[in-house]
């Protein structure tokens, strides 16, 4: 008995040993892992199963070959902290994003005039603030040659407002409630040629650079004291000087040789004299780059004065009766 039940034990071993399946070396070079990634879209079709019995497939591209499968050695937890560190964004002046916010509207300020930069739009020495609600003149980059600020509420500039920006070109300020001007906020500006302050509320103006070429102050509040005398006197490079919408009552005298366009209209102009164009001790005089000359709007007959035109390549616009 007890060698029929070795026989029976050693007959199922054997059975068992002839049905377990062969163990192979792991190879990847299958054909589906030689197929390219544009191949793998159309390895299986979605297009004929029934909705609701639609099942995930899951594909993997695998590198040829046979390697083994390593797994990375646990870190320790200082080089972890580090790296979670490390990888923590950080702003273009050096602070994270964690940090408290700029304090007020600019932040603090760097010698790289970062948070002006960052608040307006810097194109080389360009320099944009349109319709940020400002109530101030930012500090500006020292290279900065033209300054765009318009549609704020900007109500003062002061005299440090552009101190030591000797490229400054141009400025624009159309549209705030500038009221105060310094009168040193412009007249250090040694490359000034273009000045925008219309449609605010300025009532006296400042003393000029003599280096502009274009001045628009119309839509203020000047009156007839808003102007110093002989204010642009001395402006040889002046080509267009606009004071439209001011309730001046004079025109500002005397004007640059060389001023090509003077735009006075809709203020309270009432009279000109002979002389406000012409020499009327040289009849030979001709003012030949005078060419745009507005007193529409203005309480004034410009035919009750026509020699104060006849030097002028054009007759001025406005009322003749």
């Amino acid at each position: 008995m007890k060698a029929l039940a070795r026989l029976i034990v050693g007959l199922l071993i054997l059975d068992a040993a002839v049905t377990a399946p062969t163990l192979e070396s792991i190879n990847y070079d299958s054909e589906t892992y030689d197929a390219t990634l544009e191949d793998l879209d159309h390895l299986y079709n979605y297009e004929n199963i029934p909705m609701g019995r639609a099942e995930i497939e899951i594909a993997t591209v695998m590198p040829s070959g046979n390697r083994e499968l390593l797994t990375p050695p646990p870190q320790p937890e200082e080089a972890e902290e580090e790296e979670e560190e490390e990888s923590t964004p950080r702003l273009i002046d050096g602070s994270s994003p964690q940090e408290p916010e700029f304090t007020g509207v600019l932040g603090p300020q760097t010698n790289e005039d970062f948070p002006t930069c960052l608040l307006c739009t810097c194109i080389s020495t360009t320099i944009y603030c349109d319709d940020h609600e400002l109530d101030a003149i930012p500090p500006l980059p020292k290279n900065t040659a033209y300054f765009y600020s318009r549609f704020n509420r900007i109500k003062k500039i002061n005299k440090n407002d552009f101190a030591s920006l000797n490229d400054l070109r141009r400025i624009d300020l159309t549209s705030n409630l500038i009221s105060e001007i310094d009168e040193d906020a412009f007249r250090k500006l040694p490359q000034l040629r273009e000045l925008v302050l219309r449609d605010n509320k300025i009532r006296q103006l400042p003393e000029l650079p003599t280096t502009l070429r274009f001045i628009d102050i119309s839509n203020n509040r000047l009156g007839r004291k808003g102007i110093k005398q002989e204010a642009f006197k001395d402006m040889y490079d002046l080509h267009h000087l606009y004071l439209t919408d001011n309730n001046l009552d004079h025109i500002p005298l005397p004007l640059p040789e060389n001023l090509r366009a003077l735009h006075l209209q809709n203020n309270n102009i009432m009279e000109m004299h002979e002389d406000t164009f012409c020499n009327v001790k040289n009849l030979t005089y001709i003012r030949k780059a005078l060419e745009d000359i507005r007193l529409d709007g203005n309480p004034i007959n410009l035919s009750k004065t026509p020699q104060a035109y006849m030097c002028l390549p054009r007759l001025p616009i406005g009322s003749l009766v």
